[in-house]
């Protein structure tokens, strides 16, 4: 079974940047787009290595380690060496606050 969690304040994420969101010993991180709100897990697939460390391009996360990207909305792998996709969680704002549902 799913259920909410919160994450910060929507304001406490910059507009392309991200938030790292640890909770029950799994890493996530949290987006901000110009499409809107976002999770995936917090490790690239590659080597992971901690993505809130890495340059958020639009919809993209670039990894800090060897520059693999990701699509921050769907999760797919887009460029090597990063070919296993990220998984993805639903986001919701309310009241200005960003929860994520695991």
């Amino acid at each position: 079974m799913s259920e909410w969690f919160r994450v910060c304040a929507a304001d406490e994420i910059d507009n392309e940047d991200l938030v790292r969101w640890d909770h029950e010993g799994r890493t996530f991180a949290v987006y901000h787009t110009e499409k809107g709100f976002f999770a995936t897990d917090g490790l690239c697939t590659h080597e992971e290595a901690h993505l809130e460390d890495g340059i958020v391009l639009g919809t993209v996360i670039e990894c800090p380690l060897h520059q693999g990207t990701f699509d921050i909305c769907t999760g797919k792998a887009l460029t090597a060496p990063a070919y296993d996709d990220l998984r993805t969680y639903p986001v919701k704002v309310e009241d200005g606050t960003v929860y994520i549902r695991i």
